[in-house]
């Protein structure tokens, strides 16, 4: 083997230790199974409750608009959907305006687990503000639009 291509072991800890994105991905993947437990009773995943909770609006949503919130390509979000839909917690029904078009909306049982998850959506999203600290969760947050 030539050594030309051989990477010193140091570059390997350099970016275990700095490396934003693995860091980022390490912490999205904590919080990811700390929400998935505290979720899991009532069937839902983190990413199934964000998806629903971005149903959870005034008017039937478009594809597009959902993709947008949730940050998804159409093709992952209509692979998401599809469980929650035969859960009958959600339901796709034609545009009005555009008939090539879906809308999606919330059913009343998919208003009525929303309902339930929220609280322990709270209470788990309090335990990792307090592991943050004082002005720690806004700042991630400020921290995290910045690389957006």
């Amino acid at each position: 083997m030539s050594n030309e291509n051989v990477i010193p072991f140091s570059v390997t800890l350099e970016v275990r230790d700095t490396c934003l994105c693995l860091h980022v991905q390490r912490a999205a993947r904590a919080l990811a199974r700390r929400f998935d437990t505290a979720l899991r009773p009532l069937g839902l995943t983190n990413g199934q409750f964000s998806l629903l909770m971005s149903l959870n609006r005034p008017q039937p949503a478009t594809m597009g608009s959902v993709a947008q919130v949730l940050d998804m390509d159409r093709t992952t979000l209509t692979a998401a959907l599809k469980p929650l839909e035969r859960r009958g917690l959600l339901e796709s029904v034609a545009d009005p305006k555009d008939a090539r078009s879906r809308l999606l909306q919330l059913t009343p049982e998919g208003r009525a687990l929303l309902s339930r998850a929220v609280p322990i959506w709270r209470d788990t999203h309090a335990l990792v503000d307090d592991l943050l600290g004082e002005g720690g969760p806004a700042r991630l947050r400020s921290d995290l639009a910045a690389i957006r």
